[in-house]
């Protein structure tokens, strides 16, 4: 047997035991130690008592305690779903609660080593009980000594009998890979200090994983592009995958000294700008719909994309990133953007930066262009400008690509 798998046998075995001395459970005498053979992660299962559980447990768990203990892994708790009240009142009534998953992990806060990282809502409803003197013993899939990719594992299937949402995932998956995302939209004031991404997208929220992706990607895209090329070739910026892996951000986000390009650092900056601007013009006003816009994906990719085609052009570079000081305080002008329409539109088309498809976004990528050009901030004739200059581009590029064919 491999000796590394042999010192962590031991080692868990010594953490089993002191768990066993640590905590009231039901199977004292007769515990098994169990493999996940997937992920060679060690665990037990086994009954613990509801005073133990409450206190030396705890749900504020990080996925990466070591190098980022500030940032958490699980959802935020739901208090007002129907399906937690009536787990309250089930724990009131005595109700035992099985399949918590938990790691003992003594290391970090060794006060509270019983780390919750599936369970959370049960794990409140027995905290709520236990202060009504209903101590009971509840069922447990404990793990000891687990690294940081089995500890996602972990958290991903114990996860799978809820809705988990996409946004959460991606900020699990990014966390495993590193801070410096994170790390970078706090710095150029996208997310304030300390922070983390959104783990639902939702009005009010700060920006997802998903966001913050698409904006880096869609800058370094369109670096690749030339500015005197931008009205013969196709624009159209892409959003970023979400709930797994894409692909084309693992590369980019390995690309040298990333994190430390002084241009995407300033653009990160101008963006963090558009956005605070666009909410302060809003915050007193009843349209919370149009605070949000420049947080639209579609918003962002296109505006991120038009950073990097003009990254070498200063003077325009300068005019696309003073937008949020333009348009009366609402630098989007979103009334204006909410009238923009196509004759092809449907009926039920409300304006660009409303929708993610392909079509919305190549619009707002010729309308950014456009001011940037012109730097008087967006207006109708530069949007109803925008929109044809995108339909007779398409066209032009269609036509192009059937003679190829002949």
């Amino acid at each position: 047997m491999d000796q590394l798998v042999v010192y962590k046998q031991s080692q868990v075995k010594e953490l089993v035991n002191n768990f066993l001395q640590e905590f009231e459970i039901q199977e004292k005498e007769h515990i098994t130690i169990h493999t996940d053979n997937k992920t060679l992660a060690f665990y037990i299962e086994c009954h613990i008592k509801a005073k133990d559980i409450c206190n030396k447990g705890t749900i504020d768990v990080p996925l990466d305690p070591e190098n980022q203990s500030d940032y958490r892994a699980n959802r935020e708790v739901v208090e007002n779903n129907p399906a937690y009240l009536k787990m309250l009142q089930d724990a009131e009534e005595k109700r035992i609660f099985s399949n918590i998953v938990a790691e003992y992990n003594p290391d970090f806060e060794p006060d509270k080593p019983l780390k919750i990282i599936g369970g959370q809502h049960r794990f409140l409803a027995i905290e709520r009980a236990l202060k009504k003197e209903i101590n009971e013993f509840h069922g447990f899939k404990l793990y000891f000594d687990l690294s940081m990719e089995q500890r996602l594992d972990v958290q991903l299937i114990s996860n799978t009998n809820i809705a988990v949402s996409s946004d959460l995932l991606d900020r699990m998956f990014e966390t495993v890979k590193g801070p410096e995302l994170r790390d970078w939209c706090q710095k150029c004031g996208i997310l304030e200090a300390s922070q983390d991404f959104a783990d639902k997208k939702q009005r009010g929220s700060q920006i997802s994983v998903r966001g913050a992706r698409t904006l880096i990607v869609n800058y370094v895209n369109g670096k690749r592009i030339k500015d005197i090329e931008f009205n013969i070739i196709r624009t159209t910026p892409a959003i970023s995958g979400t709930g797994g892996v894409d692909e084309e951000w693992e590369i980019i986000r390995q690309t040298p000294k990333l994190w430390t390009d002084k241009k995407m650092i300033e653009m990160g900056k101008a963006y963090a700008e558009l956005v605070a601007s666009q909410k302060k013009y809003f915050s007193v006003k009843e349209n919370f719909e149009f605070s949000e816009k420049a947080l639209s994906y579609s918003v962002l990719a296109s505006w991120a994309f038009v950073a990097g085609v003009l990254h070498k052009n200063s003077e325009r570079l300068k005019r696309h990133y003073d937008l949020s000081n333009r348009t009366s305080g609402d630098p989007l002008n979103s009334s204006v953007l909410a009238k923009g329409r196509h004759k092809t539109d449907p009926e039920n088309y409300r304006g660009l930066g409303t929708r993610t498809d392909v079509k919305d976004r190549g619009r707002l990528t010729e309308l950014f262009f456009l001011q940037a050009e012109k730097g008087t901030g967006i207006n109708k004739k530069m949007v109803d400008l925008a929109i044809e200059k995108y339909h007779a581009k398409e066209a032009n590029l269609r036509v192009q690509e059937m003679e190829k064919k002949l």
